[in-house]
């Protein structure tokens, strides 16, 4: 009670002086808080508070007990306490204390526990103290000082706490960034990984890669102590299992004594929650492994979903059920013991010798090597070493010495992202150690931190220290992409439709060129030898296109092999992938397609008769399929023979608690080998992936296709910001775009709720093409111009207002004017249709519009983007108008020809 009532003399005296600042305060808080025990020392550091630390770190003896984050009297706590600030305070903080110096509010694991002031402020600002609000702060800091954090009982509650706290590091790694230093030694990192790694990381993606990895470094540091008392961040890196040499060796640097000051305090933190957590209750949890469910990886999920949804959201599913797995897997050992002859297939450990990298000589090398380009989390590396693992039941002596000698060096995993990077190192270490594996081995897992899509590359300038860690990971990982010769390639790759990889090596090996060996090579971009044609070929550019194409070129360097993935089915049938499908085919001997469904964009439905809704074996829209190639060694050069199957309806059935059917019943029951398949001869021009009724091909291919006779079309306008761009009257646009330019960038993102930009379409452009005139010389009038604003075909009979200036990556994103400036020009009519239907049914996708078309005009359904087709050309010139010329029709002359010719 003395010392409480010294200190409010103290902060009452400052008060009094009317020029204090929170920081005047703050030494008299420190002395409070000491005075509580004499092991008690409250730190504050101001480079520490600068990145996002609480204003004091209260530590007993060496130990962190908890924070307290105080403001200047008088400050409203209630809207202090709902601020980001101190909301990821309270989700990363299990002991804190938030204060206004005066009143003083105490947290436990982000609830409020206790609430006390020590006096009132008056209507002439005076303090008044409170005799029994001082008893009251004097028992709230004494509890505050006793607690101790609550352990992390399930995995759950670890993942949060963990989110908590790596959020709270993300943004202090971020603020150091912006310091006057720029971060110091976490700028010299940064610069390492965008030199080695991934040349256009930003500092966001940095900050976020860097939180993540302390977070699960430290957590599988802490899985293999086997004494928490020797634990801290300073040991971790000793900690490390041997079999992630990369991570051990860069972790001492990234979390230990070397450490940026100004995050220590967060990291110092998570290692304190680890180090009182009960580990082996928590890895208990993980053992209870189902085929929906891998506890390591929903651990992870949980933590993503707390840490950032929306970055979970956008690098979709990490966890492949095990169902798909377990197909995928036993489809891959039966080709190697039935296809190519390899008794053992999988387990196979035969050594074969092939020619030296640098053409000298002969080395040797294991047969059977495999990849998994897209590891994740580790999935399908840990299905492959507990199938493998099962031939050994009755052989226990023998695993140790076969893991090191030939399970290890002929498994291969690519990761870009340290997280699941990290993860999958520790689940695969925690199954090698169940299963047996003494780890008296130096072998390390030959999972690497590098970038599938991006050739390796030489560094022009030497780099040392961090820098030359991540080039080890990346040499290393160089010698699998361009050496060794794999044979068996298996995963699930991302599906993201605006892929960032778009370095010069996958970019040219998708258009048929191979820069590293400076040779020519599959063409997706071509069919029969001649261009695709293809307007907007951008699903080409899919990330999971790439995989295939870096999959079906590294099974090309080695001469044979087996690729076996889980994909989006969208290159099965879409015209767009023609090209691919006929380089498959020439690349391999045998395709093995499986198409799973579930496409929610589609509507598709079970063929059934109740046509109930078909559902997908990932909780995805985007129906998937398993696509297995296989290429035999001398390859006589014919194309491949194609078998499709399908599976249709639900994903579970369950009787009585028990799995009986569905798609994860029937994919665990099969594998390629007991597949029932339709064999299909895909034929010029579209090569396709899935069964025809060929009794009608001769006919439909006798007529002729629209684009030859109507040669000026295009898709329709694609705004990228609908609901900025289009509204239901004219006045309501003109309102719009008159607010909308005349607003800062920023203020008009925040105002209509715009979001980032992208590279098509930015605020500050849209602001610039309102501002301008497309047809006309105004130099004494500054947009927008009301005439400007016309009518739009958005959905069928759907006519709504719309500023059109034509300008392509300007208020529209793609406003198609080559083609759309015929519909503004004078009276015209449109043919409106799609390249294809997805739904199987009579086709539907037909209409007539007298205006500009918006892209989904008749149909929404992504594949099904609809094409605008102008009855007549208008003159585009001055010149043109003035020689006399007007409109034709978009006919072409051999079309008339051989119409009139029908009709005479």
């Amino acid at each position: 009670m003395k010392n409480l009532n010294t200190y409010f003399q103290e902060i009452s005296r400052i008060y009094k002086l009317g020029t204090a600042t929170e920081h005047t305060y703050r030494p008299a808080l420190q002395q409070l808080i000491e005075s509580l025990s004499p092991n008690l020392k409250a730190i504050n550091e101001p480079k520490r508070i600068a990145c996002g630390s609480p204003d004091f770190v209260v530590m007993q003896e060496s130990i962190e007990i908890g924070h307290i984050e105080a403001k200047d009297i008088g400050v409203s706590l209630n809207k202090t306490e709902k601020t980001p600030q101190i909301q990821r305070y309270l989700k990363g903080l299990g002991n804190l204390i938030l204060t206004d110096y005066i009143e003083f509010r105490w947290y436990v694991q982000g609830e409020l526990r206790l609430t006390a002031s020590l006096a009132t402020i008056d209507k002439k600002k005076n303090l008044k103290a409170d005799a029994a609000g001082i008893t009251e702060v004097e028992q709230l800091l004494q509890q505050f000082s006793l607690a101790q954090t609550t352990q992390a009982r399930t995995p759950k509650d670890l993942a949060k706490r963990m989110a908590g706290l790596a959020q709270l590091i993300r943004d202090a790694i971020l603020t150091a960034l912006k310091d006057s230093d720029r971060g110091g030694m976490l700028q010299e990192q940064l610069q390492s990984f965008q030199k080695v790694l991934i040349r256009d990381l930003t500092k966001e993606q940095f900050a976020d890669m860097y939180a993540q990895t302390i977070c699960y470094g430290l957590f599988a540091a802490r899985c293999n102590t086997d004494n928490p008392l020797t634990f801290s961040r300073e040991t971790a890196a000793f900690k490390l299992p041997k079999t992630n040499p990369f991570l051990r060796s860069i972790f001492s640097q990234i979390a230990g004594p070397e450490l940026d000051e100004r995050i220590t305090w967060a990291v110092d933190t998570l290692a304190n929650i680890l180090q009182q957590t009960d580990m082996a209750e928590i890895l208990k949890e993980f053992g209870k492994r189902t085929h929906k469910t891998d506890p390591v990886v929903h651990f992870y999920e949980t933590f993503l979903a707390e840490y950032d949804p929306k970055m979970r959201e956008a690098r979709g599913v990490y966890y492949t059920p095990e169902p798909v797995v377990d197909y995928l897997v036993s489809s891959v050992d039966y080709i190697l013991k039935h296809k190519f002859h390899i008794p053992q297939g999988l387990a196979d450990a035969t050594k074969i010798q092939i020619t030296h990298p640098n053409g000298i000589g002969t080395i040797n090398t294991h047969q059977v090597l495999i990849l998994d380009p897209a590891v994740g989390t580790g999935t399908f590396i840990h299905a492959i070493i507990d199938y493998i693992s099962e031939k050994f039941q009755t052989k226990k002596g023998m695993w140790s010495s076969y893991v090191s000698q030939h399970l290890l060096p002929r498994l291969f995993g690519f990761e870009l992202l340290m997280a699941p990077y990290t993860v999958a190192h520790m689940k695969l270490g925690l199954q090698l150690q169940e299963s047996g594996y003494d780890f008296s081995s130096d072998e390390r897992l030959r999972i690497y931190l590098t970038n599938t899509l991006q050739e390796a590359f030489q560094l022009t300038e030497q780099v040392i220290n961090f820098g030359s860690r991540i080039k080890e990971e990346a040499e290393a990982a160089k010698e699998v992409k361009q050496e060794h010769p794999v044979m068996v390639i298996i995963g699930n790759p991302p599906y993201s439709g605006h892929s960032v990889n778009t370095g010069d090596w996958i970019t040219n090996l998708l258009k048929g060129k191979d820069i590293i060996g400076n040779t020519a090579t599959a063409n997706y971009f071509a069919v029969d030898g001649q261009p695709l044609g293809e307007r907007n070929p951008k699903w080409l550019n899919d990330d999971y296109v790439k995989f295939i194409r870096f999959s079906q070129w590294r099974i090309d360097q080695t001469g044979y092999g087996v690729l076996a993935f889980i994909t989006n089915h969208g290159y099965l049938d879409n015209p767009t992938f023609r090209g691919m499908r006929q380089s498959l085919m020439q690349s391999f001997d045998e395709i093995y397609v499986l198409d799973l469904h579930g496409n929610s964009k589609k509507q598709e439905v079970s063929p059934s008769p109740d046509r109930s809704p078909d559902q997908n074996v990932f909780d995805i829209q985007q129906g998937v399929a398993i696509g297995i190639f296989i290429k035999y060694q001398n390859n006589p050069g014919k194309l491949a023979t194609v078998y499709h199957g399908e599976l249709w309806g639900a994903r579970e059935i369950y009787e009585q608690s028990q799995l009986v059917g569905g798609k994860y019943h029937w994919l665990a029951e099969h594998d390629i080998g007991s597949t029932p398949w339709t064999k299909l001869a895909p034929s010029s021009p579209f090569y396709l992936f899935q069964p025809q009724d060929v009794a009608v091909r001769a006919e439909y291919e006798t007529a002729a296709k629209i684009s030859e006779i109507m040669p000026i079309n295009t898709v329709g306008i694609v705004t990228a910001r609908d609901a900025l761009t289009i509204q239901w009257t004219a006045d309501q646009v003109w309102e719009i775009v008159t607010d909308f330019v005349s607003l800062s960038p920023e203020e008009a993102r925040q105002k209509y709720d715009l979001g980032k930009d992208t590279r098509d379409w930015k605020v500050e452009l849209a602001q610039k093409d309102l501002r301008n005139h497309p047809f006309a010389h105004t130099p004494d009038k500054i947009g927008p111009f009301k005439e400007l604003t016309i009518p739009i075909l958005y959905r069928p009979f759907d006519v709504r207002y719309t500023y059109y200036s034509g300008k392509s990556r300007g208020f529209h994103c793609m406003p198609r004017f080559e083609t759309m400036r015929h519909m503004i020009s004078a009276n015209n009519l449109g043919l409106i249709t799609s390249r294809q239907q997805s739904q199987n049914q009579v086709w539907s996708l037909i209409g007539v519009t007298n205006l500009l078309m918006e892209s989904s005009a008749i149909s929404n359904k992504t594949r099904e983007i609809n094409y605008l087709l102008p009855l007549y050309i208008y003159p585009d010139t001055a010149a043109e108008k003035a020689m006399g010329m007007t409109r034709r029709p978009n006919l072409t002359p051999a079309f008339i020809a051989e119409f009139s010719k029908s009709w005479v």
